[in-house]
């Protein structure tokens, strides 16, 4: 049995889940931030009360570790690192891309061959972006792409692709392609981490709590830099 704190703050959203055996047990969320640097720290708090008023020992820390808002990320990660250490606990980074995809899989009928494309608002037209097919092999690597009228069109040619999250609604202009399918409100949320952090948790993933660090895109932003020289 696993019971895993699961923390989500890379978007405007915050939230705090707590995880048994793949079924949430606690739940906390604000839509409306961002107020991680206020709200974080009391979601923990309750958690924990929640966890230890019934007995229930703590296995791992789960985090969506980006990519993201920066400021929101950096919050998240450093609360998950410090219940890390303060408890003794497995610290488990998840992709927040990923967590996107998980409300996508199992509360909305797909095409078979479907693809899977979450969108993370960067700027402007800029997303924050991954291509997964249903069982979350990567198709295309995380990047951050400016969206035009081309985009995507090699995928599109071969199948359906959904878009989904807070950088989707801004492209429904751009990507046109009959084989192009939205799906409104979608959020990278605490509730929704649990079956890939369980399955971390399995598999024995952990991530080194002293050097872990959130996904900036940084490598991103220094490969477009050196290209410009």
């Amino acid at each position: 049995m696993s019971c895993i704190l699961n923390i989500e703050t890379s978007t405007t959203a915050c939230s705090v889940t707590i995880s048994q055996d793949g079924h949430p047990l606690f739940n906390k969320e604000d839509l409306k931030g961002p107020s991680h640097a206020t709200l974080l720290g009391v979601f923990v708090d309750e958690a924990l009360a929640f966890v230890d008023s019934h007995g229930i020992p703590l296995d791992a820390v789960a985090v969506s570790c980006g990519p993201g808002s920066y400021t929101g990320l950096r919050i998240g990660v450093s609360m998950a690192k410090g219940l890390c250490y303060g408890r003794d606990l497995p610290l488990i980074g998840l992709p927040t891309l990923e967590v996107l995809c998980v409300p996508v899989l199992l509360y909305h009928e797909l095409h078979e061959d479907a693809y899977l494309c979450p969108m993370i608002d960067a700027r402007r037209m800029e997303v924050y972006t991954a291509v997964y097919d249903r069982a979350l092999n990567v198709v295309q690597e995380v990047s951050a792409q400016i969206i035009d009228e081309n985009s995507f069109l090699d995928i599109l040619e071969k199948k359906p692709v959904y878009f989904f999250g807070n950088g989707a609604d801004k492209c429904r202009t751009k990507i046109t392609h009959p084989n192009a399918r939205f799906i409104d409100n979608i959020l990278p949320l605490a509730k929704m981490m649990f079956p890939l952090a369980e399955k971390a948790f399995v598999d024995n993933e952990f991530k080194d709590v002293a050097y872990f660090e959130p996904f900036y895109l940084k490598e991103f932003v220094a490969t477009q830099a050196k290209k410009l020289l």
